[in-house]
């Protein structure tokens, strides 16, 4: 008979939930000691369950389970601290963080230091999006052994220039060069020493590193594409549509 493990009061995020035959659900969670798991929350659909209410993303809990083979069977939920209710797009934000998880973190791998990570940009997504997001893909890189090299140059080893301009060179690092060209990536130095030292404050630095960061998750993403990352993009469509309107000449059919 399979073995079975109880685990009690594991701090936890919920990242997808699904329906699962009648009533029940079936969750996919990030805990801190033991990673990515999936897990059984029976009659969790149900308006009477007491977890119907508790079992949403971007919420931190406290879960209980037991574990036969590769999925578990939820006993209990606990609050575990309050983060603010967040807007919308911040929202598909987080989904963003999660999808990352479930393509790239597989089941039962924990990753402890990944989880802070994580619910540090859980919660800096109420003060900056760009931010939350582009130093959790790198500390997601780290913690896959996919690390950026961010403080020197690849191929003669010197500290990084904050003045100077760099391609980088994906599986290698930053090169030194003259101009950009066409093709390539291609920050200044301080945009890659300031997501070396975590701290994103400038506009620019964020859209340089967007660019970077999203080549480099490519590489192990494969061909499929995100579902968030599509929506956040049609979002950002309708937001310049709604602040650059037609002329009313061009928005109003011509008669007859």
């Amino acid at each position: 008979m399979t073995s079975q493990n109880r685990i009690a009061l594991e701090p936890a995020w919920v990242l997808h939930r699904y329906p699962y035959r009648d009533s029940s659900l079936l969750l996919e969670v990030f805990t801190r000691e033991h990673g990515r798991i999936g897990l059984v929350a029976r009659g969790a659909r149900s308006a009477r369950s007491r977890w119907h209410s508790q079992l949403q993303i971007l919420r931190p809990l406290l879960l209980s389970w037991s574990m036969r083979g590769d999925l578990g069977t939820l006993t209990g939920v606990d609050h575990r601290g309050q983060v603010s209710v967040l807007p919308g797009r911040q929202v598909l934000c987080g989904c963003y963080l999660n999808e990352l998880l479930l393509r790239l973190v597989t089941r039962h791998d924990p990753h402890p230091e990944l989880f802070i990570a994580y619910e540090h940009a859980v919660r800096m997504l109420q003060a900056g999006e760009e931010q939350a997001l582009r130093l959790f893909e790198k500390h997601l890189l780290q913690a896959l052994g996919y690390g950026l090299l961010l403080d020197h140059e690849a191929d003669t080893g010197t500290p990084l220039d904050p003045d100077g301009l760099y391609e980088y060179r994906l599986e290698r690092g930053p090169v030194r060069c003259a101009a950009a060209r066409d093709t390539g990536l291609f920050l200044r130095g301080s945009s890659l020493l300031a997501l070396y030292n975590n701290d994103l404050p400038e506009p620019q630095a964020c859209k340089e590193v967007k660019q970077l960061m999203r080549a480099a998750l490519a590489l192990y993403l494969g061909s499929r594409p995100l579902r968030t990352r599509e929506v956040l993009r049609q979002l950002a469509s309708l937001s310049r549509a709604d602040r650059n309107p037609p002329p009313l000449a061009a928005a109003v059919p011509h008669a007859g």
